[in-house]
């Protein structure tokens, strides 16, 4: 939803309701690029099987519906750009991760798999597809920061992370500049892992908010804590480590907005 919100005068946002409908068949048709950031929120509520299901149905769906709707549209759009994620590579330690890295393991690893394979199936029809592959989202009003910002104010920041953990994350206002770069190109297509180009040790992200909002990091939260409360969910979401560089986006000549967290955090905090 942030992301859609921000994509405002770029794009106009539709919500998909899991029925191929004539009138989602009249958005697409001469469309000149289709943007999908469907799915399930996989940071809401714990990872049962019925959310699972939903986490993996639901992006399964939208890709598939967006493929089979453009199959009958008359004025195909030229471009599809699909949201997946650094899930993708798995937790992989200290390794720098390029988009020529190999699949990981896990669940949302097999998600991000699968939904890339299914809208890729939308080559066949002559159009031209980008995935991002994106990292942590920073930005105002949702997502990791509007929840770590409430302990912060009230001096009771603590970070929780794992021995040599790597955050890849990415300002809001890079993400939509980005997709706004690979929509107004004619030739960009493939997999982008869309992050800073500086992954930071996860540690840094509580250091540098703290050293924002002029608070202390007080203590550390021993992993084992949010493993117990969260299990699987903690391991994948929270605890996994991506050092990923966008090195696709890089080589393309996009140019990032932040580059540094530091200043991104003193952004998203004044607004």
């Amino acid at each position: 939803d942030k992301a859609a919100k921000s994509l405002y005068g770029l794009a106009a946002p539709v919500r998909w309701d899991t029925k191929i409908t004539e009138s989602f068949q009249q958005v697409l048709d001469g469309a000149l690029a289709v943007i999908n950031l469907a799915g399930e929120n996989i940071a809401s509520g714990f990872w049962t099987k019925s959310k699972k299901a939903a986490i993996l149905e639901s992006r399964l769906n939208v890709a598939e519906a967006i493929v089979k709707t453009i199959e009958h549209t008359q004025n195909k759009p030229a471009l599809i750009v699909h949201a997946s994620a650094v899930g993708y590579y798995g937790n992989r330690g200290d390794e720098i991760l390029s988009e020529d890295s190999s699949h990981g393991s896990g669940f949302l690893a097999e998600v991000c798999k699968k939904t890339e394979h299914m809208i890729q199936r939308a080559e066949n029809l002559g159009i031209r597809i980008a995935i991002l592959r994106l990292g942590v989202v920073l930005g105002p009003g949702g997502g990791l920061i509007s929840g770590l910002l409430p302990p912060f104010r009230f001096y009771l920041g603590s970070r929780v992370t794992t021995k040599n953990q790597w955050l890849a994350w990415v300002h809001i206002d890079d993400v939509v500049g980005a997709i706004r770069f690979i929509v107004e190109s004619t030739e960009l297509k493939g997999i982008f892992n869309l992050t800073s180009p500086n992954p930071v040790p996860a540690k840094d992200l509580y250091t540098s908010l703290g050293k924002v909002m002029h608070r202390p990091v007080l203590f550390s939260a021993p992993p084992f804590f949010l493993k117990l409360l969260l299990r699987d969910i903690a391991n994948e979401l929270f605890l996994a480590s991506q050092r990923t560089i966008p090195q696709n986006l890089l080589h393309a000549g996009y140019e990032f907005k932040y580059t540094n967290l530091e200043p991104a955090l003193q952004d998203i905090i004044k607004k």
